[in-house]
């Protein structure tokens, strides 16, 4: 048992070893990319909103997930800047962007309009992807008029019903929120979330981003849940395009199912596979904003 003991402890201690060293190596190489991005920072009116902007043409306002940030925006949507002008800000507490009073969807919503305002858009293509789906909804609600189309990849939904329960925090256990606990537990990210575990370089340095992430925990992802009434996405006016992945183990297809009947003027492309991130179907992603974009422009 003492042998069963000491080979175990042995592992252990060469694995959180290999884990630390790894980390260490990903978070000189994630901030040396998170540096190698052009970014513009926007003075709004409760502070700084740090942004990529590339390409020319109909403008693409892209809305990142969780863990994410201009640079996470900016590479949801670079392969569309050869055909269209992109804005990829960071949202509230992500790299260079302050939080505008709590942080809710609201006044995320606020804020992109007026970044947009800022940079002289009257509208915009808004693509959102993950926790990004909520206040993009939020603004395309709030804001009808600055929106062409509204965009979702794998993205949160809205429910069908007022639910009687959901959870008050919807994201990572804030002690895991650090770059060295997501490398320890990264051989799990492809079971548990569905992506690979290298997922854990890419969203380092969370340093960067724990702010936003702990709002979307508390704030964003709970709020179509939590505040129900305020989402009335039978009126929504702008045309809709859902792209989602029915493995997605993170935003459960089963919720796009339910609630797609809500949606006036939906667009639904749905992939057996891929999960979260729709690995294996570029191509058809590709042609199917092509096709959505044109048609709406």
């Amino acid at each position: 048992m003492r042998g069963v003991v000491l080979v175990g402890s042995i592992v252990m201690g060469l694995y959180l070893l290999v884990q630390g060293l790894r980390c260490l190596v990903g978070l000189q190489a994630a901030r040396e990319k998170l540096a190698s991005f052009e970014v513009k920072t926007a003075a709004l009116s409760y502070g700084p909103m740090s942004y990529v902007e590339a390409g020319d043409g109909d403008v693409i306002l892209s809305v990142h997930g969780l863990f994410g940030g201009y640079d996470q925006a900016c590479e949801n949507v670079r392969n569309l800047a050869d055909r269209h002008r992109l804005i990829a800000p960071s949202r509230f507490g992500y790299p260079g962007s302050a939080v505008k009073g709590e942080g809710t969807p609201e006044e995320q919503a606020s804020a992109f309009a007026e970044l947009l305002g800022h940079l002289a858009i009257a509208r915009a293509h808004v693509l959102a992807t993950s926790a990004g789906g909520t206040p993009a909804i939020r603004f395309a609600l709030d804001y009808p008029e600055r929106v062409r189309t509204l965009i979702l990849f794998c993205s949160a939904m809205p429910v069908a019903e007022k639910p009687r329960s959901f959870l008050e925090y919807q994201a990572p256990p804030e002690p895991l929120l650090s770059d060295y606990a997501m490398y320890l537990i990264s051989p799990l990210m492809p079971a548990l979330m569905g992506m690979p575990a290298s997922t854990a370089a890419d969203i380092q340095p969370i340093s960067a981003r724990k702010t936003g992430v702990i709002l979307d925990g508390r704030l964003t992802n709970p709020d179509m849940e939590r505040n129900f009434e305020q989402y009335p996405i039978e009126e929504l006016r702008v045309p809709v395009l859902i792209l989602h992945a029915e493995d997605d183990p993170v935003a459960s297809y089963e919720k796009v199912r339910q609630a797609r009947h809500r949606f006036p003027d939906l667009t639904l492309v749905t992939f057996p596979d891929g999960g979260h991130m729709m690995r294996g179907h570029g191509e058809e992603i590709d042609q199917a904003l092509k096709d959505f974009m044109q048609q709406h422009d």
